[in-house]
């Protein structure tokens, strides 16, 4: 997970995450990486719209966020 976090703050990537918080509730946030530690990560937001801090063990899934083209003729 930490290395998937590493990845996408070298290549400015933007992620959905699912997130367990402390009181057992889950929720699906987009996040752009800013700084990656031993145990946990900052991020911004995209639902907060804020900076947050999360805890990577915390972390249920990362999937990057892709960005299709379209071909305007």
């Amino acid at each position: 997970m930490r290395n998937q976090l590493v990845k996408s703050l070298e290549y400015n990537e933007s992620l959905d995450m699912m997130y367990i918080a402390k009181d057992g509730s889950i929720s699906k946030r987009r996040i752009s990486v800013l700084q990656v530690g031993e145990a946990s990560f900052r991020a911004f937001c995209f639902l907060r719209k804020s900076r947050r801090t999360f805890t990577i063990d915390n972390v249920l899934a990362l999937v990057p966020v892709v960005h299709k083209e379209s071909l305007v003729i």
